[in-house]
């Protein structure tokens, strides 16, 4: 059986570490308080370029296989924090919406 312990890590921390970071400069630059299922689809928006990512692997394979445990995980964390389950971007979210923001 394959490998995948590298991707399961990055899988994990893509909406912590990148899509979450990417989603609040967002909304910073739009100058706009999102409402949580907002947040979440721009959070959701960012990890999907991961696809992107996934898509320049060889077409072999063992790239294939890779490819589908991937697509599959990242499917699973999009789920996470469409329901509100991933702690990192909910955190973020709170932090963002009642520290970051201007609300004169």
């Amino acid at each position: 059986m394959a490998d995948f312990y590298e991707v399961d890590r990055l899988v994990e921390e893509l909406a912590k570490i990148y899509a979450t970071a990417c989603a609040t400069a967002w909304f910073k630059t739009e100058r706009k308080k999102p409402t949580q299922p907002e947040y979440r689809a721009k959070v959701v928006e960012f990890m999907r370029h991961f696809e992107y990512t996934l898509s320049t692997f060889p077409q072999n394979a063992e790239a294939d296989r890779f490819r589908e445990h991937a697509k599959k995980a990242l499917e699973d964390e999009v789920a996470r924090v469409v329901a509100g389950q991933n702690k990192d971007v909910e955190k973020r979210y709170r932090y963002f919406t009642d520290y970051s923001y201007d609300r004169s």
